[in-house]
């Protein structure tokens, strides 16, 4: 994204507390704490940050706490990362450490047109890793 040179780049700093959703055309790094949705091109989440809503972006780089749901294109989920939601994706990278509690539902255009699997009862989800 930075390669454009339209592109512009919003930082939300550590001091910062906000309370309602942001869209934003701009690519985000937000170290604060945010309370509400967040829709923007791409989002880098520092590891101080608390994002309580859904994530919605092309791409996301996470690193802090979620608790909400994450919809992205390409998503990163780093070892210091900790999330309550569900997160749906089209190309996922977990490193080892993250913490994630949900469900996770790749995005694949040819088959949207299926219904995605109803859990069982409150049985927690089971994670799959392949190599």
């Amino acid at each position: 994204m930075a390669s454009k040179s339209n592109s512009t780049f919003s930082v939300l700093g550590s001091d910062l507390a906000i309370k309602g959703d942001i869209k934003a055309s701009a690519d985000l790094h937000v170290d604060g704490n945010i309370e509400g949705d967040i829709a923007c091109t791409s989002l880098v989440q520092g590891e101080t940050s608390k994002v309580t809503g859904a994530i919605e972006a092309e791409s996301a780089r996470l690193a802090g706490t979620v608790e909400g749901s994450i919809t992205a294109r390409e998503l990163v989920i780093l070892k210091t990362a900790k999330i309550t939601g569900d997160v749906f994706y089209d190309a996922l990278t977990i490193e080892q450490g993250a913490q994630v509690e949900g469900r996770f539902a790749h995005r694949d255009p040819k088959k949207s047109a299926q219904p995605a699997a109803k859990p069982h009862g409150d049985s927690k989800p089971e994670l799959q890793l392949a190599n």
